[in-house]
C-alpha cells in the first residue's frame, strides 16, 4: 500500500486527499487529474468514446468490459451530439486503475448528474456489480449514462461520478454512531440547535440516520417539466430554470409526489460531517413507500462543518423518483445517510474550498440554472 495509506490514524477507513494523490504518483490511480481530487474522492472523466446500447448490460466475471460493445453491437456516438432521453449509453473512463490488495472503491454520482436527473453507473472490467470496484482491481472503467428528464450534452473530459477508495470496513454501525452523534454534533434544526442522537423519531438501528422532507421551505420543491431541450453541463448558470423545472408548493400542508416523476427537494435536518468521517446517502427501503430518495448522494468530509468547526451543519438536496403516488407531510422519512470513518483526516476539507452548492438551504437546483 501507498505510504500516505501506511502512515493513518486508523487502518480501516476512506482514504483521503493526500492518500489520493500519492495513489496517483504512485501509479494506483492513471491518467487522472490532480485537480480533480476532492476530500475523499476523485472525480472520473468521460472519453470521447461513447456508445449506444439496446440495454444496461453488465460483464461477466473476468470479461472486459470493451467486449459487451462489440457483442451487443453499440453504436458509436458522436461526442457533442445530445444524448437522447431514456436511451442507455456507455462511454469510456479516461483514468484506469492497479490497485494495491487491500483496497477497494465505491462509486457515486456527482451531484450535478443527479441534479440533472442522469443516472449513471460506472462498471469495471470482470466485474458484475455497478459502482464497484473489487479489492485489488486492476483494469479500466467504463460508465453507463441514461438521461431521464432532458437531453445531455456529452463533452469529453467532463466529470459525472466520483470514485472513493477504503480499506478495511469504514462504515459505523449503530453502537459507534450512537458514540460519536452528540460529540461531533452530526445534526442539527433549521433554528439552530443540536439534535441529539435521543432526539431522532424514527430509526433502522442500523448505523443510518433517517432523515425527514423539509416542508418550510419556499418553494418546497421542484418537479422536472421533461422539455425536450438539452442540457450542456459544462454551462454554469446558462439555463433559465422555469423552464427545466417548476417550484412546487403545499397542498395542506403535504407534497405530493406522482409516479415517474422527477423532483428536486430538500432534508428537514442539517447535517454536519466533521473531517474523521465522510457520509454516504443510502437506499431507503419499501417500508417508506416506493420511491427512489437520490442519485447522487456522497457527502465529503467538512460538509457543514465550517472550515475550523464553526457550522451547524447544511440540509441535504435530495433528487426523488417515485414509482408510485406518494403523499409526504412535515417530518416524514424521505432519505437515510451512512457515516464512515476516514483513515486520516484530509488536509482539504469541503468547505475550505468553493462550491456551488456550499450554501445551499433548501431544495437547491443543478448549477447550470439560474432562477429568474
Amino acid at each position: 500500500m501507498a505510504e500516505a495509506a501506511k502512515t493513518t490514524d486508523r487502518k480501516h477507513g476512506a482514504l483521503p486527499y493526500q492518500a489520493l494523490r500519492e495513489y496517483m504518483r504512485d501509479g494506483h490511480i492513471k491518467d487522472a487529474d490532480s485537480k480533480n481530487v476532492q476530500p475523499a474522492s476523485i472525480d472520473l472523466s468521460i472519453t470521447d468514446e461513447v456508445y449506444r446500447l439496446p440495454g444496461v448490460v453488465q460483464p461477466l466475471v473476468r470479461e472486459p468490459v470493451e467486449s459487451l460493445v462489440e457483442r451487443f453491437r453499440g453504436v458509436l456516438t458522436d461526442v457533442g451530439a445530445p444524448l437522447e432521453r431514456n436511451t442507455v449509453y456507455i462511454a469510456r473512463l479516461r483514468e484506469t486503475l492497479d490497485l494495491p490488495y487491500e483496497v477497494f472503491g465505491l462509486v457515486n454520482p456527482k451531484s450535478t448528474t443527479g441534479r440533472l436527473d442522469v443516472h449513471v453507473r460506472v462498471i469495471a472490467d470482470g466485474t458484475p456489480r455497478f459502482d464497484t470496484v473489487e479489492q485489488g482491481f486492476s483494469g479500466e472503467l467504463w460508465i453507463m449514462i441514461v438521461p431521464r428528464s432532458f437531453p445531455i450534452i456529452l463533452k469529453a473530459g467532463t466529470p459525472f461520478c466520483q470514485l472513493r477508495l477504503f480499506t478495511g470496513e469504514p462504515r459505523l454501525n449503530e453502537s459507534m454512531l450512537e458514540t460519536v452523534f452528540d460529540t461531533e454534533a452530526l445534526l442539527w434544526r433549521e433554528t439552530g440547535d443540536q439534535i441529539l442522537y435521543e432526539d431522532v423519531p424514527v430509526t433502522d438501528h442500523d448505523g443510518s440516520i433517517i432523515l425527514t422532507l423539509d416542508t418550510y421551505s419556499e418553494p418546497v420543491g421542484w418537479v422536472a417539466t421533461n422539455v425536450n431541450v438539452p442540457i450542456d453541463p459544462t454551462l454554469v448558470g446558462g439555463y433559465k430554470a422555469q423552464k427545466f423545472f417548476q417550484p412546487m408548493v403545499l397542498d395542506s400542508g403535504y407534497v405530493y409526489l406522482r409516479r415517474d416523476h422527477f423532483y428536486i427537494l430538500s432534508t428537514r435536518e442539517f447535517v454536519r460531517v466533521p473531517p474523521t468521517l465522510a457520509c454516504e446517502m443510502v437506499p431507503m427501503d419499501e417500508r417508506s413507500g416506493e420511491f427512489r430518495a437520490h442519485y447522487a448522494g456522497f457527502i465529503d468530509p467538512g460538509w457543514g462543518w465550517g472550515k475550523n468547526g464553526e457550522e451547524k451543519g447544511r440540509p441535504l438536496t435530495l433528487e426523488v423518483r417515485p414509482h408510485e403516488d406518494i403523499i409526504i407531510g412535515p417530518r416524514q422519512p424521505i432519505g437515510k445517510i451512512a457515516f464512515e470513518h476516514m483513515i486520516e483526516k484530509p488536509e482539504v476539507v469541503y468547505d475550505a474550498g468553493s462550491s456551488n452548492y456550499s450554501a445551499q438551504e433548501g431544495p437547491k437546483l443543478a448549477k447550470q440554472f439560474k432562477i429568474l
